[in-house]
């Protein structure tokens, strides 16, 4: 990071802590800014406010949804595939369409819904209007068609072989936290990839309870006093970190917020036996290979066995988890997902991770190829699964996991 940045800044904080095997405790520093990249180093600037702008619209469009869902049953829909999907599901997709298409017209979008079911069963009012309410556009300026081609535009690519510039949006992950409701955990993620490389990454999480050990009493009552889920935006560049702040849509418009932009790090964890995991709801401990070495408790003792690990509570979706990694709430996150995953499941969360400290590979130490699926960019081909860590047990990690089919 430029220090110049650091020293313009009149809401710098510097929190230095000296390495620990801990994963829960992590360095802070505030940056009052906009956004806290220089101009220099984010070579995609204009992306990133933009990305950061429509996340939070997003998030807004989600929370409202969210606190009508329980009363509104026809809200809640079920795909083929018997997944939740809800009306914001949909309404986050087009409202993100629409305003980047609007922004960067020449740069394609590439998603998880496509408008079918929601048309078959008479839907599309209640997500245009979600859409209406949060839009930086004139309500009069699109109509209902505009809204469907928005949403398909997410699913209408062909790219080729050719190098490709396109968006890769997953509008929400973790659906089943989010019908929930109030303190499960669900992101909006977007992200930018440039030539197959992440350039840039934005997730919103409206339900994270936000870590106020290292503010000011002051600060830490008026959180206290706002939202109960309190909510994050995380949003990292290449070259440029990892960095988070307070999500506008959990306040109401009497409340003042802090703009501070906190720099986020991964945890100093460096053995496997003293580090945090998250695992998905779907795939208990016994199915992964870490279980022929490894117990798990979520015990948060400090006194826990040679021979087991701890894992951190359940929260919904992969981006959920990156989001547990890159902010040091959790040191490892495990997925086995044979050999195929979703771009949209991962690309956000995969640079906030980096940009973090943090690694990413499948369980062979391979680096995920976002451009191998090279007519549609939907497809991330993998050896077995994901692997996202703090990057000090990574490579341990890795070996395990190879050794572990050995192992009675």
């Amino acid at each position: 990071m430029d220090l110049h940045l650091l020293r313009s800044s009149p809401a710098v904080r510097f929190f230095h802590r000296l390495p620990s095997t801990t994963p829960l405790r992590r360095r802070f520093f505030a940056v009052s800014s906009s956004l806290p990249f220089s101009n220099e180093k984010a070579k995609y600037r204009k992306e990133i406010e933009a990305a950061v702008e429509v996340v939070e619209r997003a998030c807004s469009l989600c929370v409202d949804v969210q606190r009508s869902l329980f009363s509104d049953k026809e809200r809640i829909l079920e795909k083929n595939d018997r997944t939740l999907v809800t009306v914001a599901d949909f309404g986050v997709q087009a409202l993100v369409s629409l305003e980047l298409g609007k922004l960067f017209p020449s740069i394609p979008l590439v998603a998880e819904e496509d408008s079918g079911y929601i048309c078959s069963k008479n839907l599309v009012d209640p997500i245009v209007s979600a859409v209406c309410d949060k839009t930086s556009f004139d309500q009069n300026s699109f109509s209902h068609a505009d809204v469907l081609e928005a949403i398909d535009r997410g699913v209408k690519n062909a790219f080729g072989t050719k190098p490709a510039t396109y968006w890769i949006l997953d509008p929400i992950d973790g659906t089943r936290g989010f019908v929930k409701g109030s303190n499960a955990l669900y992101v909006v993620g977007l992200s930018l990839v440039v030539e197959g490389k992440i350039m840039l990454g934005v997730m919103g999480c409206p339900n994270w309870v936000v870590d106020t050990s290292y503010r000011s009493t002051n600060d830490v009552q008026s959180y206290q006093n706002s939202s109960p889920g309190l909510g994050i935006i995380m949003a990292a560049h290449v070259g440029c970190g990892t960095w988070s702040k307070r999500l506008r849509c959990m306040f109401d418009s009497s409340t003042k917020i802090s703009s501070d932009w906190t720099r986020c790090f991964v945890d100093g964890c460096c053995l496997v036996q003293k580090a945090r995991f998250c695992t998905p709801e779907s795939q208990p401990w016994e199915s992964l290979p870490l279980s022929v070495f490894y117990k798990a408790t979520i015990n948060d003792d400090d006194d826990i066995g040679d021979k087991e690990i701890r894992l951190v509570p359940g929260c919904c979706g992969s981006l959920c988890k990156y989001l547990m990694v890159a902010s040091g709430r959790a040191s490892v996150f495990i997925l086995r997902c044979e050999t195929v995953a979703k771009a949209w499941d991962h690309a956000s969360g995969m640079i906030c991770v980096h940009e973090a400290g943090g690694k990413v590979t499948d369980w062979e130490g391979s680096e995920l190829d976002l451009a191998a699926d090279r007519d549609e960019r939907r497809t991330v081909y993998l050896a077995a699964g994901v692997l996202v860590t703090n990057g000090n047990i990574h490579h341990k990690i890795v070996e395990m996991i190879s050794s572990s089919s050995t192992v009675v």
